[in-house]
């Protein structure tokens, strides 16, 4: 059937099943094939933040609920194969969009990808589980002045939701919850010479890079991820496979989400584009938007939400001012030192979280250690050896911030992306500060059995290394901060997630966050749709 799901069995315990998947299939088979012109509850997007929505909403058997992803299916062995994850970038997956020539890179473009999927950044990324630093937490609730955002309340989140199997740490870490988290193995002789030179520099190591290193000044811990037996566990899998089975939860695939319908300033439906067709579908509560923080703002835009003086360029109807969409842009910029194997690959990957200025309150730099996640053909291409890893420092505290802008009024329109990566100069200095300290660890006695020579960037002083950072420099992809949640000017949520102005419209994706968290942001992506989905039981008492 050409709306079919076809979606296989998840590797975790709760549908590891053929049967379970037949009938998943089944049911959304006759579910799409019979799209309702009216549901309880839309959610826009499958991410990490709209599949936990979706989930949340459709335990309550009472209730329909219908998921919107542009995507399709996540079926596909580049997906569900872990370590295969680079093959996806670049491809109908991805909706690999592009920033504007930035000045401050040299003049450069950076691509941003972004999961166009079922599962969204979820299934197409590298799986590290980065819970966020205490700060971000306290400081997210002090700018949405409720507590329910501080480090306190959300760690009752993380305890409850994960499955930690790893070093015991009841205070911190929870078992039993939906989402199976582990360190990454430790198997690699490089691992020991690695805990020894971070030492070295003064990084204290610690069993996880969740826990306590983020309450504090930072450390190095071999990363937690979503990864069992080499199979990928996106939050899709986790939260809404499950529950794909029943008759309340609609998942539609291939449904590019175009606008928002209203009645006055109340939302009343969305519409959509697929199959070469336009389709309207109503709403009886309320509609979450969780498409990101490039596709959300560029909605609420498309819809009328927005600065007024931009809208009218392009004729858009004014349904309520707020200058703040699109605005507030941030993503962690790094780049990539690369050393050539001594003998065998790398076969290993370390976090670590540090500070370029220790008068700082939270860590600022991010390093990853890895085998470059290119094979021996893309590596040829790059002039890089065959045998070869990287250490790559990034700023997680970025200062900068770009902004987005319609280009049309047409939902396929493309939008554009002022992503203004290392225009705040306090970032090309941590940028540059992580650099040295990467080298400092990469070329150190400790890790010299590993080393062959150091390919980039050498030893370089002002203004090479500046020169370097610049021509090097690329974005994280962790997109964020465009639709923020506080309480000034330019907020577009409250601390309740809704639209300011707008009645029965929420947002739960990475861009009501008010900065971007302290490291990969697929984590704290989930709390914000556990947030979503506490938050809308109880208004509606569900």
């Amino acid at each position: 059937m050409k709306n079919k799901t076809n979606i296989t069995a998840s590797s975790e315990p709760y549908s590891d099943t053929q049967e379970f998947a037949k009938r998943v299939d089944a049911n959304q088979a006759k579910l799409t094939s019979e799209v309702k012109p009216h549901y309880d509850f839309i959610v826009c997007g499958s991410g990490s933040s709209g599949s936990v929505v979706a989930r949340r909403l459709a335990e309550n058997s009472d209730v329909s609920v219908l998921l919107l992803e542009a995507g399709g299916s996540d079926d596909v062995p580049s997906i569900m194969e872990a370590g295969q994850w680079p093959s996806n970038v670049g491809t109908g997956r991805d909706w690999v969009f592009r920033a504007q020539p930035n000045p401050h890179l040299n003049g450069r473009l950076v691509s941003m990808s972004m999961g166009k999927v079922l599962g969204g950044g979820s299934s197409i990324n590298a799986m590290a589980w980065v819970r966020g630093h205490k700060n971000d937490w306290d400081y997210f609730a002090a700018e949405a002045g409720d507590p329910a955002w501080n480090y306190e309340s959300v760690l009752k989140i993380y305890r409850r939701i994960e499955d930690w199997h790893g070093t015991p740490d009841p205070d911190r870490r929870g078992t039993g919850g939906l989402l199976f988290i582990q360190p990454a193995p430790d198997t690699d002789p490089i691992v020991p010479a690695t805990r020894e030179s971070v030492r070295l520099v003064g990084i204290p190591t610690f069993d996880s890079n969740n826990g306590c290193m983020m309450e504090g000044a930072g450390g190095c811990a071999l990363p937690d991820g979503r990864i069992r037996d080499g199979q990928r566990l996106s939050i899709f899998r986790s939260y809404t496979f499950p529950y794909m089975d029943r008759p309340n939860l609609t998942v539609l695939t291939d449904a590019l989400v175009a606008r928002l319908i209203f009645s006055g300033t109340r939302v009343s439906g969305v519409e959509i584009a697929r199959n070469g067709k336009v389709q309207r579908i109503g709403v009886g509560t309320e509609v979450v938007l969780s498409l990101g923080a490039i596709h959300t703002p560029k909605v609420l835009m498309q819809s009328g939400i927005g600065n007024q003086g931009d809208l009218q360029r392009f004729g858009i109807p004014l349904v309520q001012h707020l200058p703040g969409v699109g605005q507030n842009f941030q993503d962690h910029a790094g780049v990539a030192c690369i050393w050539e194997a001594s003998n065998q690959a790398v076969d290993t990957r370390f976090f670590w979280f540090w500070k370029s200025d220790p008068s700082l309150d939270t860590p600022n730099m991010q390093a990853i250690q890895v085998e470059l996640p290119f094979d021996r053909a893309e590596k040829a291409k790059l002039n890089l050896p065959a045998n070869s890893w990287m250490i790559n420092p990034g700023v997680v505290r970025p200062k900068s911030r770009g902004h987005l802008r319609l280009t049309g009024a047409n939902p396929l329109d493309p939008i554009q992306i002022e992503a203004n990566l290392l225009s705040d100069p306090d970032d090309l200095d941590a940028l540059m500060a992580g650099v040295e300290l990467c080298r400092q660890i990469g070329n150190s006695a400790s890790l010299r059995p590993f080393v062959k020579r150091e390919v980039i960037p050498g030893d370089l002083k002002r203004p090479a290394l500046e020169n370097f950072v610049r021509n090097a420099a690329f974005g994280w992809w962790h997109q964020s901060c465009t639709a923020k949640m506080g309480r000034d000017p330019l907020s577009v949520v409250d601390g309740d997630l809704k639209v300011y102005g707008i009645e029965n419209l929420r947002i739960a994706d990475a861009s009501v966050m008010p900065r971007v968290t302290t490291g990969n942001t697929m984590a704290p992506c989930v709390i914000i749709g556990e947030r979503a989905g506490e938050i809308l039981r109880a208004d509606h008492k569900l």
